[in-house]
């Protein structure tokens, strides 16, 4: 089960403000490819597949997509 508490300690704006700051000055496609590589690094970091997959799953969601077929 994904956290429900702020796991940020009131620090979500400085979050935020680093991952816009990671993203400054570069192009779509190189923004592309970073977030890719983030998830992946954050992927690993998580190592738990169902908490990934309901995490992924969460992020579906929140874009108003349904969800795909669950790999595997």
């Amino acid at each position: 089960m994904l956290r429900q508490d702020d796991g940020f300690h009131g620090r979500g704006d400085d979050v935020y403000g680093a991952l816009l700051s990671a993203h400054e000055g570069l192009s779509d496609d190189e923004s592309a490819a970073l977030n890719a590589r983030l998830v992946l690094i954050l992927a690993h970091e998580v190592g738990d597949v169902a908490r990934l997959r309901e995490a992924l799953a969460l992020a579906r969601r929140s874009l108003g997509a349904a969800p795909g077929p669950a790999p595997g």
